[in-house]
Formats: C-alpha cells, structure tokens, sequence
C-alpha cells in the first residue's frame, strides 16, 4: 500500500478531512487511532537512546512500559517525554547490571545495541571488532532479556555491517543465539528513506517471533514502492521549522569552512578532487570520509546523520551552514514537541544516534498487523522474501551522477598554471611531543622555502656555520599527479637531531597546504588504499646520525618501503635486520616520531603479530585518534 493511502485510510477512520502529508502529522494521527482501536501490548525498550524506535512503536498503539539506557544524557530526553510515554520507567543503568522485573508482563522487546564495533566508522578507524569487542556482545544480553521475559516476539535493529563483521562469524553467532532462546528470525537491509523519513540511512532490522510469520512491509517511497511515490525531501522536512539557534553561530569556520560554497548540493570534499575534475583540486580522492563537507541537496533526503563529527561533518545546509537543532530532528523525523535533553552536541549526537521514528512507526504497524492480530484501516503490501531491494544499486550509480554535477559546476573554470614559487617564503616552526604544530612569521625564522635550478627547496634549521645533515627528495610518480611545477622537492635540514625530521615534515605539509598547492601530505600522496602518487627517499651526510640507532630505524624505513600492506612482526623485523621480538620496540620509535602504525591491539581486525604502517611520512597531529592508540 502507497504511504497516501496510509494517511487517507487512519484519517478516515478520525473522520478527519484535513490532510498533512508530513511525517509527525501522520504520527499524531496514527497514534489517535490507536488509541481507541489497539489493545494493550506491553513493550520493554532497551538500548532506548533518545527513543527514536519507541516514539514508532508508541505512536502505533504499542504501551511502552520501560525504557533501559545507560547514558544520563538520553535518560534525560526520555524523562523530559515521559508524558509522551505515559510515565513508563526510565532505567539508567547497564543492562549487564539490570535485574529483570518479575510482576512485569512483557509482549515485545524492541531495540539494537551499540553499532560502533560494526559500523563503517568503527571499520575505518578502529576495525571490524564485531563480537569481539564488549559493545558487540551486548546482543547476548539481549538473548538473556528474552528467554526471560519471553515475550511474542522483539524487534533488533543495528547497522548492516553486523552481517559482515569477522567474516560473518558475528552474524550466524547471534542468529544461532536467537534460535536458542525460541525464536524465528526474519531479517532485511531497509533503508530509511523507503519509508518517509527524509534521509538515506541503512539498517539491518531483525524481527524475531515465537510462532507464525513475518515479512517486511514494502517501501511506501521511492522506486521501490508500489507507486513510485517521490522520496520526502530534505527541503520538505524541514519547510516551516523553527530556528532558535543563532544562524551566525551556524556558519562554517575555520580552514575549510569557505570550501562548502562551491560545493554543489549532493557532493562532499570529493569535488575539490582530480577525480571529479576540479581544476585546483587540494584533496584525494577517498583520503576524507564521505560525510566531510557534504552539503545536503534540498531535493533528496540527506545521507546519513551521525551521531558524533567534527565542524565540518555533513550533512550541512545548503544554504552553507550547519543544520539546527530543530532542523536535525525533523530530518530525523522527531515529533517537533519531543525535547531533546542537553547542548546542541548533545542533541546532535542523541538525534544521530536514533532509529528516525516514522521507519519505526511503519515497522510497528507490520508487526502489529502479522504477529498481533490487530486490525489495521488499511492494508499493508508485503514484501516477498525473495524480492531485492534497488537502493544498494542506486547507491553505486551515484557516483557517475556526482561526476556530472561536478562537471557542470565546473564548466568556465581554468586550471590554475602549476604552482611556482615567488621569491623566498619564510617562518619559524616548532612540534611538540604531542605533534601540535606552532608556526610563527618572524625575523629570525628557522625554515626557508625556495626555488633554484627548477627544483623546490624547503631548508630547515639553516645557519652560516651548520652543514647540511640530511635530506628527502620528494618526486612525483608521473608529471601530471601533482599540481607543482617542479619535478623535485628537496627537504633539507641542517640540524642533526632526530626531531628536526619530524619538524622538517610539518614544514613541508605547512608549506603546501599554506600556498594552497594540497591540504596535506595525505592528500599530495593519495589515500594509502592506494597506489602512492610520490616517492620518498632519503640521504644522509652527517655521521653522527647515521650512528644513531633511531636514525637507522628511519634509513631502513625509508631503503626498504615498508608500508601500504599488513605484515608479520618477523616480516617488519627483517627490515630493520632484528627479530620480532624487538618489533614493538621499534613501532614505538616510530609512533614516537609521528607515524601512524597499526597493529590488533589499535585495530582488532589486524591479526596478532601483524603490523601496518599506511605511509612512509609522518602524518600524527594532536588530533590523530591513532595517538591516543596503545601499540
């Protein structure tokens, strides 16, 4: 059944003639006719967040009895509603302390535990942990609510990464684990905006029951639906809404604030890449996350929000700010009365963090309909289980869509010439421990940029009577892959100690991202997923450095390239000529001199005794989440 047919029939049935389209409109209404039309069925919500799943179930006619969150700042926002949920319990407690209620009937149990061990974020910087990690077993605790309770059935929603995480070992252990406790499973990958919620968001919803059937209610927007309905915008979600935060506040600051007004609505930092034809481009392709700089397009539901991100973590207004608070719960579909405890962070990251409450309500309706009996005014379309969903295709065909409108954003601009450098550029830099870089534009500076016989010179630590001590030569692969007119970057130090290497690095990643030639190094080089776009390499005059035993740790580094790949603790050993025993020693040293290394203590998806280093260059800041990483 098309999602128009939903509001007609519920508002036939209130013999109600005015007609609101949006997503709360349709919740108040869904919820005055179950009032009146749903009998008692008693839901325990657990891992409730900021409520997102429990406002869908409450909404259609579901009686939450108990809320089970461990954090205070969520508990808050339930407690603030507690009206909306007619005083159920809030339980501000870990569920692996929680004690069960023995008076309490419990008909459903709806809610999905912590998703960072299994999410593309927790993939990227912290590895596929799975049930390996203590958030990842928290379904068991699931398992033991439900074999107690044993209510008629529950609802678990989480990322789609779930099914993937170790391999699929995670995944066919916790359907083995739903079985135990009696329980059939059926199981899809939904994306929200199939269901009226204004943005792309997919989840693996589970729906686990005793007895009878269950299949998922069919995509009342989208290609997929029955109708073709369009998808609610973003621009329509958030039509109308009140803006209470101060808009200047809301604007992007800082280096790459200005960034976001070129950027084309749908597209991220990626149009300021070689991928998608940009004629300066200052980033790699794939070097950022796909939320960064990503400004919503006010005609489609934005891509997923998150939970927690930076200052310039998408989705951002097309209008070239942040969203409001007000606005981030209508793209959410949050009721525009429900309060949201705490500052904006803390909106933010309890609105990111929900299941956006029209899906729930379209998911609590189908479960209402097959495993409760309940007369519905309507009849809902099921999906077939051996139907396929489209939008996992659609996702893949939008990066050809996003090259065309980055094209046609680019239509008229010029390649800048490539870059050459005026004169001589000068400025003093200092790294402390923690890789925070202090630049200073003084008279007695201690780094010097130049050119001279068509190479680049970036000199550090240069007085009248040092001799040079070491030096980098930077190259690029092929003359096209870099934006300098220069063919060699000589980085020369003219101080022997080993942090003058660090130091010497942060001047060069200053110096281009200062002339706007790339943004870093990272960026200069290209992702480490992929085949590096410059080479290193590394001679050394000084004598006393090559007898110090870090600095043989850096010339064998640089004399065998060790990077871009996991290896044994014996492989990254023979490199350094020592054994593998010695090879945390040395990770250590490296770690201490700013490069990102990994091994299954920072990143649990890396076997035991097995290493990576994704570049050759230090690439530490005193922002790195890696930093604060034990090896």
């Amino acid at each position: 059944m098309a999602y128009d047919d939903y509001f007609i029939e519920i508002l036939k049935s209130l013999n109600i003639k005015e007609i609101d389209y949006t997503p709360d409109y349709f919740g108040m209404r869904l919820h005055e006719w179950a009032k009146i039309s749903v009998p008692q069925i008693n839901v325990f919500s657990i891992f409730s967040g900021a409520g997102g799943l429990d406002i869908g179930f409450r909404d259609a006619g579901f009686n939450i009895i108990s809320h089970l969150e461990i954090e205070k700042d969520f508990c808050a926002t339930l407690e603030l509603n507690s009206d909306y949920y007619s005083g159920a319990t809030v339980n501000n407690i870990d569920i692996r302390e929680y004690q069960p209620e023995k008076t309490v009937r419990c008909d459903f149990i709806i809610g999905g535990p912590p998703c960072q061990t299994f999410s593309a974020a927790g993939r990227r910087a912290a590895g596929v942990q799975g049930t390996d990690d203590s958030r990842g077993t928290l379904f068991e605790e699931y398992v033991r609510l439900l074999k107690y309770y044993k209510p008629k059935g529950f609802l678990f929603e989480n990322v789609y990464g779930i099914t993937g995480a170790q391999s699929g070992k995670a995944w066919e252990q916790i359907k083995e684990e739903f079985e135990k406790a009696g329980y059939k499973i059926s199981f899809r990958i939904l994306n929200t905006a199939d269901y009226g919620v204004p943005q792309f968001r997919e989840r693996l919803i589970i729906v686990g029951f005793q007895s009878g059937t269950y299949k998922f209610p069919r995509p009342t927007h989208g290609p997929d639906s029955a109708t073709s309905r369009d998808y609610f915008s973003a621009e329509q979600a958030v039509a109308n809404v009140t803006v209470e935060e101060n808009l200047e506040k809301l604007q992007l600051n800082g280096r790459h604030g200005h960034l976001l007004n070129d950027i084309p609505p749908g597209l991220n930092y990626s149009f300021y890449t070689e991928n998608l034809g940009h004629p300066q481009p200052i980033f790699a392709w794939r070097s950022k996350f796909s939320d960064y700089l990503y400004k919503a397009d006010p005609k489609k539901p934005v891509r997923t929000i998150k939970a927690q991100g930076g200052q310039y973590t998408g989705p951002l207004h097309w209008n070239n700010r942040h969203f409001s608070v007000n606005e981030y719960k209508r793209l959410q579909t949050f009721p525009d009365n429900y309060q949201i405890s705490g500052n904006r962070q803390r909106a933010i990251h309890q609105i990111g963090n929900s299941v956006p409450p029209q899906f729930a309500r379209i998911l609590a309706l189908s479960i209402a309909d097959q495993l409760f009996d309940v007369t519905l005014p309507f009849k809902i379309d099921y999906l077939q289980p051996q139907e396929v969903l489209t939008f996992r295709k659609r996702k893949r065909e939008l990066t050809s869509e996003n090259l065309e409108t980055a094209k046609k954003a680019n239509v008229g601009k010029k390649l800048n010439s490539k870059y050459t450098i005026d004169g001589k550029k000068t400025f003093s830099i200092s790294v402390s421990n923690d890789f925070k870089t202090e630049i200073e534009q003084l008279n007695d500076n201690n780094t010097q940029a130049y050119s001279k016989d068509g190479i680049l010179f970036i000199d550090f630590g240069a007085t009248k009577n040092q001799e040079l001590a070491f030096v980098i030569d930077v190259k690029p692969k092929s003359a096209d892959s870099w934006n300098i007119a220069y063919e060699l970057i000589k980085l020369r130090s003219f101080s022997k100690e080993i942090w003058a290497f660090v130091e010497l690095f942060k001047a060069f990643e200053y110096f281009i991202k200062s002339e706007k030639i790339k943004d870093d190094i990272v960026q200069l080089n290209g992702y480490y997923q992929y085949e590096p776009r410059i080479t290193f390499s590394l001679e050394i005059f000084n004598l006393d450095i090559a007898e110090n035993s870090n600095w043989g740790i850096i010339s064998a580094l640089f004399r065998a390239c060790p990077y871009r790949r996991i290896m044994t603790y014996r492989e990254f050993g023979e490199v350094f000529n020592t054994n593998e025993d010695n090879v945390l020693e040395i990770a250590k040293t490296l770690k201490f001199l700013g490069y990102e290394i990994r091994n299954h203590k920072t990143n649990p998806q890396i076997k035991k005794d097995h290493i990576l280093l994704p570049y050759l260059f230090p690439t530490l800041t005193n922002l790195s989440v890696q930093l604060r990483k034990s090896l």
